[in-house]
C-alpha cells in the first residue's frame, strides 16, 4: 500500500515506521531538524519492547515531491491543519483518502472543506510518544492504537485495505462503524487530561494521586461528555466512570503532549481541546466554567513561548 504521513511526530513517525518496516510504501512529510535527521541517520521508534528503525525512510518537507498514495495518515498540530491540508493537495489522487489523527473533534469537516468531503475519513490514535531528538520518537507505556472508519460508502474500500496493511504491520487497529463517537470519546478524555496537565504542569499520577486534582480532571470530563450528548453523540451512561478506570491504568509519568509543547515553549492545541468545549458548550446553552478556566490558565502560551513581563515598579 502507498501510504503518506503527514508530520511524523510522535503519532505518524511511530505508526510510519511500522508501516514501512512491514514493507508498505510509506512517504514522510518533516521538516527542520527532525527531517535533516530521518535523511542522514534515519527514523528511530524507541519503545518498551525494542526499537524500530528505518534506514533510508523516504522524507521531504515538500508533499509536491512525494508519490501520490492511497492514504495519507494526517498527524499534525491543530493550528496547523488548514494549511497542511491544502499541502497534501499534490498526494491525493482521484481515490486518495486522507485519514487525521488528530486530537479534537473537528478534523473531519476541517479537513474536508480544504480537500472535498470525499477525500476524508475519521481516525483516532492511542499513544503517548514524542520527538526525543531529531530523527527518534520515543513511546511510553504499552499503549499503541488506531481506531478509523469511513464516513461515506466509497471509502470502505480503502478503509479495509488500511486496516489489512495495519494488521499485517502489527499495529493494533480496528476498523469502527461509528467513527464519530469514538473520536467524540477520545476528546472527552483528551480534552480534560491535556488541560489539568497543562495547567498544573503535572503528570497524571501526580493529578489522580490528588483529590481535588482529581475531582476537576472528572469535573472537566462531564462538561466534554454533556456537550458531546447534547450535539447527539451516543456516548454510554458509564463513561466517565470507564475513563477514570482508564485514568488509573495509565504509566503515572505519562504527560500530554500539550504539557510537552507548553514546556518546549511551542504553539499549543488548547483552542481545539479544553477551549472547544467551553465554545461548543455556549453554543449548545450549556455551562463549562472547569473547562473555560483550564482553556484561560494556558491561553498566554497558545502561541508559544512568551517573555516574562518585567516586574512593577512600586
Amino acid at each position: 500500500m502507498r501510504i503518506a504521513v503527514m508530520g511524523a511526530g510522535g503519532v505518524g513517525g511511530y505508526f510510519g515506521a511500522l508501516l514501512a518496516r512491514a514493507g508498505h510504501e510509506v512517504a514522510f512529510v518533516a521538516r527542520g531538524g527532525h527531517l535533516a535527521a530521518m535523511r542522514e541517520h534515519g527514523l528511530t521508534a524507541r519503545t518498551d519492547a525494542g526499537d524500530i528503525r528505518i534506514e533510508r525512510p523516504l522524507a521531504s518537507d515538500d508533499p509536491a515531491a512525494l508519490p501520490r498514495s492511497d492514504v495519507v495518515l494526517f498527524a499534525v498540530k491543530l493550528w496547523d491543519t488548514e494549511q497542511a491540508a491544502e499541502a497534501i493537495r499534490p498526494l491525493l489522487g482521484p481515490d486518495g483518502v486522507v485519514v487525521p489523527f488528530q486530537n479534537g473533534v473537528e478534523s473531519v469537516g476541517r479537513i474536508g472543506a480544504v480537500v472535498g468531503a470525499t477525500h476524508v475519513m475519521g481516525g483516532a490514535a492511542y499513544i503517548a510518544a514524542t520527538i526525543a531528538e531529531p530523527g527518534v520518537i520515543v513511546k511510553t507505556g504499552k499503549m499503541a492504537r488506531l481506531r478509523f472508519g469511513f464516513v461515506l460508502p466509497g471509502q470502505e474500500r480503502t478503509a479495509r485495505a488500511l486496516l489489512e496493511a495495519c494488521s499485517g504491520a502489527g499495529i493494533d487497529a480496528e476498523l469502527t462503524e461509528d467513527i464519530e463517537r469514538v473520536i467524540w470519546e477520545k476528546f472527552v478524555f483528551l480534552s480534560a487530561f491535556s488541560g489539568v496537565t497543562s495547567a498544573t504542569r503535572q503528570a497524571m499520577g501526580a493529578i489522580r494521586g490528588d483529590a481535588d486534582l482529581r475531582a476537576v480532571l472528572e469535573a472537566a470530563m462531564r462538561e466534554a461528555y454533556a456537550v458531546g450528548r447534547a450535539r447527539g453523540i451516543d456516548l454510554s451512561e458509564g463513561f466517565i466512570d470507564q475513563q477514570l478506570a482508564f485514568a488509573d491504568g495509565l504509566p503515572a509519568e505519562m504527560k500530554s503532549s500539550m504539557l510537552n509543547d507548553l514546556a518546549a515553549g511551542n504553539r499549543l492545541e488548547a483552542p481545539w481541546l479544553s477551549g472547544a468545549v467551553a465554545r461548543m458548550a455556549k453554543e449548545c446553552g450549556l455551562s463549562a466554567p472547569v473547562s473555560a478556566t483550564l482553556y484561560a490558565a494556558v491561553k498566554p502560551f497558545c502561541e508559544g513561548r512568551r517573555r516574562l513581563a518585567p516586574a512593577a515598579i512600586e
